[in-house]
C-alpha cells in the first residue's frame, strides 16, 4: 500500500468530495491522477466509537457515480455468479478479503484501536458476496492492482474518471463549517 500522512490542503479537498467532514482517516490510500485524493483509509473505529469495516474509502465523486451507474447493471450477479463457478476467481477473492483485514489490523494497531465487532467481516461482500463495488475499488486503488480481480474488473470498467480535470478544487483559503458546502 502506498498510504501517505493527510495534511489540511487533502483534509479540504476529502471535505468537498464528500460535502462533509472527514472521519477517522488514516491516511490517503490513493491519489487520482489529477493529484487530488479519491481513496482515504479509515481507521476501524471512527471517533464516536462506531465499528468503521470500510477500510480503503472512495472519495472521488465522479468515480464514485460512475461505479453507482455501474451498480445499476447486472455486473454485481455477474460477478457473484462467477464466483461460485469460477474456482481461481473465487480464491483470488477470498485472498483479497484475508488482505483487506490484514491491512484493517494494521492500521487498527497503529491507532491503538482494538475492534472486535468488526473481527473477520471486510467489507463489500467478500470474501463470497459481491455487494458494494465502490469497496472493491477503493482496494484495487489503495492496495494496488493484482489485490483483488474484482476491484480490478471494476477500475477496467470506469474509463478515465479525471480526464475532465479534478472532481473538486479548493484553494487556501476555503473556511469549512457543517453550514458550508464546500463544493460550491
Amino acid at each position: 500500500m502506498n498510504q501517505q500522512k493527510i495534511d489540511p490542503a487533502d483534509e479540504a479537498v476529502i471535505h468537498a468530495q464528500l460535502k462533509r467532514p472527514p472521519r477517522g482517516i488514516e491516511s490517503v490510500g490513493h491519489r487520482c491522477p489529477c493529484g487530488n485524493p479519491d481513496v482515504v483509509t479509515t481507521e476501524p473505529r471512527l471517533p464516536n466509537g462506531t465499528p468503521f469495516p470500510t477500510t480503503f474509502y472512495l472519495t472521488c465523486p465522479r468515480a464514485a457515480s460512475r461505479i453507482g451507474t455501474l451498480e445499476g447493471t447486472h455486473v454485481m450477479k455477474e460477478m457473484q455468479d462467477r464466483l461460485g463457478t469460477d474456482d481461481e476467481l473465487a480464491a483470488a477473492y477470498r485472498a483479497a478479503h484475508e488482505r483487506y483485514l490484514e491491512a484493517r489490523a494494521e492500521i487498527g494497531e497503529r491507532a491503538g484501536l482494538d475492534v472486535p465487532e468488526i473481527e473477520g467481516i471486510s467489507a463489500g461482500g467478500m470474501p463470497d458476496r459481491v455487494k458494494c463495488l465502490h469497496v472493491l475499488a477503493g482496494q484495487s486503488l489503495a492496495m494496488g492492482r493484482g489485490v483483488n480481480p474484482l476491484g480490478d474488473e471494476v477500475l477496467d470498467r470506469l474509463g478515465a474518471w479525471w480526464e475532465s480535470g479534478p472532481c473538486v478544487t479548493v484553494d487556501e483559503e476555503t473556511v469549512y463549517d457543517e453550514t458550508v458546502d464546500p463544493a460550491g
